[in-house]
């Protein structure tokens, strides 16, 4: 990974998690006041029948990029991949949040089977948008073509498994908080990182345990991408302390490989996570 500015102490993390949990409820609150299109475009009905808003997803996402480019201490180069992953991740779940809300269809086999019969459907746009974005911030974040790969298949990977752990109230926000928190012992970048959908989910997650509202695509996409952010900052990390360039590709191989073998077996991942 390019050499980073920051040590990415106590206090660096504290700022970016409050940060993140400030942002998130301050565009939560806001999206309350005044939902884009309308109240109705927002409202819909969860598992248990109960009515919920959309809000919660692109108030997380905006949240977490604005506290991410905005951390102390980071390079250029690490905001704009933050930047870049987390609203590319939440834009594709918004879109297919409010476009696809009506279509059975799931997984990755239904979409690519539409796509070949001349259907574009919102999961593929969803597919190839964030499959995109994590390439480039990949591309952002690493110096060689095999670890800028990896690194997009980590941030992409990341988004899509947070989204399979949103099957009912809370899940994907509670896992999204115990993912992030063992990077904060990290420093450098990735404790940085690591603190900010930690903070995000946080932030959100009364609301969503207590099914006033949802994550969604767009808030669950968006977490995951920025704890894929954070594990590419630490597999870089390592590198830089004794692992050398062979370690840190190495660990982001890794983590590419489980995040593949997962969305492999996605939906035994999303029953696994909806059990009570």
């Amino acid at each position: 990974m390019r050499r980073t500015t920051t040590d990415g102490g106590p206090p660096v993390r504290s700022a970016a998690l409050l940060a993140a949990a400030g942002a998130s409820r301050a565009c939560y609150a806001a999206l309350r006041r005044r939902p884009p299109g309308g109240a109705a475009r927002w409202q819909r009905t969860n598992h248990a029948g109960r009515p919920v808003t959309l809000h919660a997803g692109p108030a997380v996402a905006l949240g977490t990029a604005l506290a991410a480019a905005g951390a102390p201490g980071l390079p250029a180069r690490t905001r704009a991949a933050a930047a870049l992953a987390v609203l590319a991740a939440g834009g594709c779940g918004a879109y297919d949040d409010l476009v696809g809300a009506g279509d059975p269809r799931r997984g990755f086999r239904a979409h690519l089977s539409a796509l070949r019969h001349g259907e574009v459907t919102s999961g593929a746009v969803k597919l190839f948008g964030i499959g995109a974005a994590g390439l480039a911030a990949g591309a952002l974040l690493q110096d060689r073509p095999a670890d800028r790969l990896l690194a997009g298949v980590v941030i992409a990977g990341s988004a899509h498994l947070v989204n399979l752990l949103d099957v009912r109230p809370g899940r994907a926000a509670v896992a999204a908080v115990a993912l992030a928190a063992p990077g904060l012992l990290r420093g450098g970048p990735a404790g940085a990182l690591a603190a900010v959908p930690l903070g995000a989910a946080a932030a959100l997650a009364p609301e969503d345990i207590g099914e006033r509202t949802m994550l969604g695509d767009a808030g669950a996409h968006a977490l995951g991408a920025a704890l894929g952010l954070a594990a590419v900052a630490g597999a870089g990390s390592r590198g830089a302390h004794g692992a050398g360039r062979g370690g840190s590709r190495a660990v982001l191989a890794v983590h590419a490989a489980a995040l593949v073998a997962a969305a492999a077996v996605g939906d035994r991942v999303s029953r696994l996570a909806g059990a009570r």
